[in-house]
């Protein structure tokens, strides 16, 4: 069987000195795999993230939808998405409203998903703006423990809300993750060199995707680090290892591009 050629762009970079603009435009651009930012939030940053956990409202995911036992605090639109791929507005604002709340309440100082925004915004040359619906801001900033992986799956509100779900029309999504706390082994995220097929219909699993579907793909793994932070285009087929009997705690929002060229945000 001949060798799979290789994409000499898709690959990790690690940046030490942070997100700059490049980084960004060549995510957007699907010239990148990912990139990494080692000590992006500091340990007592991470500590204080964690401490906050305790005590704000989780919940874990609907076991029939999500198979694999997740808790995060935060709502995400997907969790709110019809089958027909429109939202649930009622449910989703009024649990909006509840996490804006919980979280102010926490008193984070600083707080972790302000600080990434505006990094990410000084790199992007214009501050970030959450998406908005019909005027109103959605919620940003999910924290999620995932100890048991995920399944295969890309991540793509242009198909998730084929009819359009934002004020803004974006051009091309990325996934920002920073940990707040790391597994000893386990728990990397790897990224594939693919995205979502007609044909790849026929590897469905629950919300995601056989291995099968990724067969002889180009990927690069990311093992977390705490405070660590990971920037990578969520349309490419990616997964979480497990990392059973540990925790693997992240912050994690999405950002878009668009057509006017700026970035919004939303979980």
């Amino acid at each position: 069987m001949p060798r799979t050629a290789l994409d000499p762009l898709f690959t990790a970079t690690d940046a030490p000195g942070g997100f700059t603009e490049r980084h960004l435009a060549h995510l957007l651009a699907a010239a990148s795999a990912a990139v990494t930012v080692p000590g992006f939030l500091g340990r007592r940053t991470c500590a204080d993230t964690l401490a906050a956990l305790n005590r704000l409202p989780t919940a874990a995911y609907d076991l029939a939808r999500v198979p694999t036992p997740i808790a995060r605090f935060g709502p995400s639109l997907n969790d709110y998405r019809s089958p027909a791929g429109e939202l649930d507005a009622g449910r989703y604002w009024r649990a909006a409203e509840a996490a804006r709340i919980s979280w102010q309440r926490a008193r984070l100082r600083p707080d972790p998903v302000a600080l990434s925004l505006a990094r990410l915004g000084s790199a992007w040359g214009s501050p970030v703006s959450p998406a908005t619906i019909g005027g109103r801001p959605v919620f940003a900033g999910t924290l999620r423990e995932i100890n048991e992986g995920t399944l295969l799956h890309y991540d793509d509100v242009r198909r998730e809300f084929p009819a359009g779900l934002f004020d803004q029309e974006t051009v091309a999504q990325l996934a920002f993750n920073v940990w707040a706390a790391v597994p000893a082994s386990g728990g990397a995220t790897t990224v594939w060199r693919h995205r979502w097929d007609p044909a790849d219909e026929q590897h469905r699993h629950s919300y995601g995707y056989l291995p099968t579907s990724i067969e002889r793909c180009q990927q690069v793994s990311l093992r977390p680090q705490c405070g660590g932070a990971l920037l990578f285009n969520p349309a490419n087929f990616h997964q979480v290892q497990a990392n059973p009997g540990q925790r693997r705690i992240a912050l994690a929002f999405f950002l878009a591009l668009t057509t006017t060229g700026q970035l919004i945000t939303w979980s």
